[in-house]
């Protein structure tokens, strides 16, 4: 029986900076410390995972550049038991990213570096015996991301490559312009067995915006936009996550919400890696069978988790943690309006 985790896509060098205060532009802020991390959803996702169950099968896919980054990031994933066998290096730089972290917000200044590379001929011929195969983020994969003349995008005939090769399919984006999200990203949506994405992503799917202009969560849309992402062709599982919360449906029309766990804003010490922590959690779930209620809150607890660190995956702890934490962990208030 498959197993396990395939995450592929962007591996990046986060340079995490937290910072005193949000400056406008021209101005001046104080650095308070300065943390170097593996970042990019497939290292988010697996190494947030393999903290909540080493015994969890999993292997890294990706290009890696000959540097001391890429060093670095081959030994963050193997010193975890994870297999590298697909990790690719290429002549240039890894890919990094400047994180500023300050005042529950944060700002990517990004080097596309060698995951601008990373095409279809990379990853077509993985042949791991694990259950699902993720892919982010599209939008941020140049070679993934330019056109097929078949299937529009590298990354939809990998994703449908995928499918063949009997592994569920799982798909992570980046926020981009409507215009270009829309193109590159709804060929892909038939080829997807499970989508987590957050609501911005969502509306540059559907058009329809999930908050009004002062910032308010329109959650009485949130049904009609997972129903749209089915419409569109995602096969098994939708969920779209928020700081407020998470909503996921299935195709049978199951709907449910489900708050986050409550967080003091004094304690959030970085939300980098937070929506990844999420989808993690989800994933190790569904993977496990387990209903999908369970599967929405095992993700807030890992995204609650995560909010500790300035890294992306700094916050991560075991399972056992996690699962006494939902017990009796308070919720946040649901949005207004809703009963």
């Amino acid at each position: 029986m498959k197993k396990g985790i395939i995450g592929a896509g962007n591996w990046i060098q986060d340079r995490v900076k937290t910072i005193d205060r949000w400056p406008g532009e021209g101005n001046l802020c104080n650095v308070l410390k300065e943390e170097a991390a593996p970042g990019g959803g497939p290292a988010n996702v697996l190494f947030d995972l393999n903290a909540a169950d080493p015994s969890f099968p999993l292997y890294a896919a990706g290009r890696i550049g000959m540097d001391a980054e890429g060093d670095y990031m081959l030994n963050e994933i193997t010193r975890r038991g994870i297999d590298a066998k697909y990790m690719l290096r290429t002549p240039g730089r890894t890919s990094y990213t400047d994180v500023m972290s300050g005042e529950g917000k944060r700002t990517f200044f990004h080097c596309r570096g060698a995951n601008a590379e990373l095409c279809y001929d990379d990853l077509c011929n993985i042949d791991a015996p694990a259950k699902y195969f993720y892919l982010a983020y599209l939008l941020l994969l140049d070679t993934l991301d330019s056109p097929d003349p078949v299937y529009g995008t590298q990354a939809v005939h990998l994703l449908k490559t995928m499918q063949e090769k009997g592994y569920e399919t799982v798909v992570d984006f980046v926020s981009e312009a409507p215009e270009k999200f829309r193109a590159k990203v709804l060929p892909a949506l038939p080829y997807i067995d499970h989508l987590i994405v957050n609501e911005v992503e969502t509306a540059c799917c559907s058009g329809e915006a999930l908050r009004d202009e002062n910032g308010k969560l329109l959650w009485e849309k949130l049904p009609a936009a997972v129903k749209f992402l089915f419409d569109s062709g995602v096969k098994k599982t939708v969920v779209i996550h928020f700081p407020e919360g998470a909503c996921a449906g299935l195709p049978d029309g199951t709907y449910l919400y489900v708050p986050s766990f409550y967080i003091d804003r004094a304690d959030i010490v970085g939300s980098n890696g937070a929506g990844d922590a999420f989808c993690a959690g989800v994933l190790y779930g569904l993977h496990e069978n387990w209903d999908l209620k369970k599967c929405l809150t095992l993700g807030g607890a890992f995204s609650n988790f995560n909010l500790h660190s300035a890294t992306a995956s700094g916050g991560a702890v075991e399972l056992e943690k996690m699962l006494k934490f939902m017990e009796n962990a308070p919720l946040s208030p649901l949005p207004e309006g809703m009963a």
